[in-house]
C-alpha cells in the first residue's frame, strides 16, 4: 500500500545488493528523483550524496558519491526524462553541507542576489577544531548557523553556546536560523545577510 513500481533502463553497476535486496546505488536513485522531486531538494540530496561522513559519528567512511560520479551518471543517460533538471543541479551541489535546510538557505540567498557563501566556515581557518558556521563569509566575517531540532539538547546547547562565544569573541557577525525561517523561505534571513553584506 501506497508504493508505485517505475520500469527504468539501468546498468549493472548502477544497482547493488543491501541485505539481500537488489537496490539501485545511491548516485542512480539521485538520477531517477530528478524526474519527481523540485530543484532545491534535488540538489540537497546532492549534496548530502557528497558530503564526508564526520569521523565516530558515523559507520561510513567515504561518501555515497561524488560530484563527477554524478556528472558520469548523467552522461550515462542523456535523453532520460529529468535530465535537464539534474544537469542544471549537479551545477549546484556543494561539499559541506550536513543538512537539507542549509542546502535550502545556501540556495535561498544566492536566489536573492547574494553572493554564495562558503560552508564550513571556521573561526580560524587553519585549525581543523575551530568552530564552525555551517554558511559564512570570512573575507566579510560573517557566520550563518541553522539550528535544526537536534539543537534543542541540553548538550547540544552547550556546544553551541560555546561555538557561538568563540564567533562573537573574534569580532564575527553572527546569525542563526531555524525552522520558522525555512518556513518562511529564508526571506528574512536573505534581509539580515544582505545588510550585513553592505555595511562597511
Amino acid at each position: 500500500m501506497g508504493v508505485v513500481g517505475h520500469t527504468v533502463l539501468a546498468y549493472k553497476d548502477e544497482t547493488m545488493d543491501w541485505q539481500g535486496i537488489r537496490i539501485s546505488t545511491a548516485s542512480r536513485t539521485w538520477l531517477d528523483l530528478c524526474r519527481r522531486l523540485p530543484m532545491e531538494h534535488v540538489v540537497a540530496m546532492g549534496d548530502q550524496l557528497v558530503r564526508q561522513p564526520h569521523d565516530g559519528l558515523e559507520l561510513r567512511t567515504k561518501p555515497w558519491a561524488t560530484v563527477q560520479e554524478l556528472r558520469e551518471m548523467l552522461k550515462r543517460h542523456p535523453k532520460m526524462q529529468g535530465i535537464v533538471k539534474a544537469r542544471a543541479a549537479v551545477e549546484l551541489i556543494r561539499v559541506g553541507a550536513d543538512s537539507a535546510p542549509e542546502t535550502f538557505l545556501r540556495l535561498a540567498l544566492v536566489d536573492a542576489g547574494l553572493p554564495e557563501p562558503e560552508l564550513q566556515v571556521r573561526v580560524d581557518a587553519g585549525n581543523p577544531r575551530s568552530p564552525a558556521a555551517d554558511l559564512g563569509y570570512r573575507r566579510r566575517r560573517i557566520g550563518i548557523q541553522y539550528d535544526g531540532g537536534h539543537h534543542l539538547t541540553r548538550e547540544q546547547q552547550s556546544r553551541d553556546n560555546r561555538r557561538d562565544a568563540c564567533f562573537h569573541s573574534a569580532g564575527w557577525q553572527y546569525f542563526k536560523f531555524n525552522a520558522d525561517d525555512l518556513a518562511n523561505d529564508f526571506r528574512r534571513a536573505a534581509g539580515l545577510v544582505r545588510a550585513a553584506l553592505r555595511e562597511p
